[in-house]
């Protein structure tokens, strides 16, 4: 199924109708300094949303057994409101309208009367303040809140079965619903995809892109025919996509691509919009992280499906940090404190690890470190919980590399290099990740699809003792968790007799049976949000449960890395002149000046 053409997998690498929105109109732990009464912890809001689909299941039953009951507008809107917010999903007044399952002029007499009541907060999402989205507001999730708890403990004092000895927590919102919340296995499609020599995949060679070579028979059992699949170093793959792309009929069904290639694969012509081969509502879009399905699109059109999101985060020992008694990093300055705290070459430890090598590995690194600082690599506009990136492909942008941020960002690197491992500036994606799973690094940037090289290592001293962070901020900044991964599309040039196979295919690899089937067998991305709810992938590890509260916080941005099609030489650019820098060959400010100059001669005026 793989062939494997690099041995080394080196070069991876409001105006409102009432009030303005308050804290409660962002997911509940994304505001800083809000009243403790309203922190939500993971385990809180997930127990909230057990609830809430218990209400909904049963508020089911009631209307489907009983002639008489009829919906009850308000409180399925309630219910529809609570979990888009919970679950980061936007919800417009026409979703919530179709919602209350009753007739389109009494729902919306509903809704104007909630928010007169001020259960609904309307945050604009254009310019023009004439498209709201909508949100529960304090005063509603307050009551949402206690709600919950009453009905919990209704349910454990009538259901929980205590008289027979069992606890009712386990009983009911514990282990026997959870079970029934699980994501079934892969089903064998009802017809096998008719077509000839089978499907052909390009891949890049990444863990979760291998363990689909480790499922091979059963995913052919699943489609009907046999899989064939290929796989490259990042660099390479690229390559190879533009290689097919001149070809006459593609060579591939499938092809995979690093998410910032988005605008360059579809300004290019190299893959077909995803719009024009399916219907998108297969996929479940909604189901998707925000961050990931948005990294799919330009000029508002999909060109793929989220095959593996896999943010970089800072990994770190949870034990070591607790011997010398560190708070886990929070800021660059706390960062900073800690790998000086851990740095001790003499011991054969080093504070930190991190995407050094030339090119672009260290690329990727200056854009994620700019973000850590608030500075994007072109001037995006700013919007709530960072940065636009919508209207990209109209043109118009300019990089931005050369600013006072900027120069924070190098200087921090610089920093961090005085902690780092002496060969440092030749580590890249998983150079980085060895020694610390081999206990010599107390702390690495990583993406979580690396994960696994200590997760399921016992022997690991970073085994069962790794905390999981978005990156650290500059002063002013929030926190970034930076959102990379690979989507999957259909090449543009695929001969119209195999795109029928071609979408059946891609719907199977990327969908909530296929995606906890990886993780069962090793891998440690996830693009969905049922996906991450599923309790057996809860127990696999505990990165997802903290990538899903980095994604309710509005940490999983992919804005560090736009999806220009210039974006590949400017990360070349960045990696050659920092690394100039790191060397000692650039000052920082000469680094900047020089990145800039190189960047402003790539992006030409319209």
């Amino acid at each position: 199924m793989v062939n494997h053409d690099s041995s080394k997998m080196d070069e991876k690498r409001n105006p409102t109708t009432r009030k303005p929105l308050q804290r409660w109109s962002k997911p509940m732990n994304a505001m800083k300094g809000q009243d403790e009464r309203h922190i939500v912890s993971p385990q809180a809001r997930s127990e909230m949303l057990r609830i809430l689909s218990f209400l909904e299941d049963s508020g089911e039953e009631v209307e489907a057994s009983v002639e008489l009951f009829a919906p009850n507008p308000y409180f399925r809107m309630t219910l529809h409101l609570v979990r888009g917010h919970l679950e980061a999903k936007t919800v417009t007044p026409t979703s919530l309208i179709g919602a209350s399952q009753v007739p389109y002029a009494t729902a919306t007499r509903r809704l104007k009367e909630m928010v007169s009541l001020g259960l609904i907060e309307q945050r604009p999402r254009t310019r023009t303040g004439k498209s709201f989205s909508l949100h529960p507001s304090e005063k509603l999730l307050e009551q949402w809140m206690q709600l919950s708890g009453r009905v919990a403990r209704l349910a454990e004092s009538r259901f929980g079965g205590r008289e027979r000895g069992v606890e009712s927590k386990d009983y009911y919102f514990g282990g026997s619903y959870m079970a029934a919340q699980s994501i079934p296995p892969l089903k064998v499609l009802p017809e096998p995809l008719k077509v000839s020599g089978g499907i052909r995949v390009l891949v890049h060679g990444d863990p979760t892109f291998m363990v689909m070579e480790n499922l091979k028979r059963q995913f052919e059992q699943v489609i009907g025919t046999q899989i064939h699949q290929r796989a490259f170093s990042i660099d390479r793959l690229r390559e190879e996509a533009m290689r097919n792309a001149e070809r006459k009929s593609s060579r591939y069904d499938i092809i995979a691509l690093d998410l910032p290639w988005v605008g360059d694969y579809a300004e290019n012509g190299l893959l077909m919009p995803l719009d024009e081969a399916m219907d998108i509502a297969r996929i479940d879009p909604a189901d998707f992280h925000t961050a990931g399905w948005q990294a799919a699109h330009w000029n508002g059109r999909p060109y793929g499906v989220p095959a593996q999101e896999t943010p970089e985060l800072l990994f770190y020992r949870k034990d070591l940090f607790a011997e010398v008694g560190l708070k886990p990093p929070a800021t660059t300055d706390m960062l900073l404190e800690a790998a000086k705290a851990l740095h001790d070459p003499s011991r054969g430890r080093y504070g930190i690890a991190w995407n050094a090598a030339r090119g672009t590995a260290l690329g990727h690194t200056v854009l994620m470190t700019m973000a850590d600082f608030g500075q994007p690599i072109l001037n995006l506009p700013k919007m709530a919980g960072g940065f636009k990136t919508d209207d990209l492909a109209k043109g118009g942008y300019r990089p931005t590399i050369d600013t006072e941020l900027g120069l924070q960002a190098a200087e921090f690197l610089m920093e961090l290099l005085r902690y780092s491992p002496s060969d440092i500036l030749s580590m890249s994606w998983y150079e980085r990740i060895r020694p610390y799973a081999a206990g010599k690094i107390a702390m690495a940037y990583g993406y979580t699809l690396l994960a696994p090289y200590f997760e399921l290592d016992e022997s690991s001293p970073a085994y069962g003792q790794t905390g999981y962070l978005p990156h650290p901020a500059g002063a002013g900044a929030s926190p970034v968790a930076p959102v990379g991964g690979y989507i999957m599309g259909i090449p543009a040039n695929l001969a119209p007799e195999r795109i029928k196979a071609a979408v059946e295919a891609l719907t199977v690899f990327t969908s909530p049976e296929a995606q906890k089937l990886y993780v069962q067998n090793g891998s440690r991305t996830n693009p969905r949000y049922s996906v991450g709810a599923d309790p057996e992938v809860r127990r696999a590890s505990p990165i997802f449960e903290a990538v899903d509260g980095m994604s309710w916080r509005d940490e999983l941005q992919f804005w560090p890395r736009p999806p220009v099609p210039e974006i590949c030489d400017i990360i070349q650019i960045c990696g050659t002149e920092f690394h100039d820098m790191l060397r000692g060959i650039l000052t920082p400010r000469e680094a900047l000046k020089a990145a800039q100059a190189c960047a402003d001669a790539l992006i030409l005026p319209d």
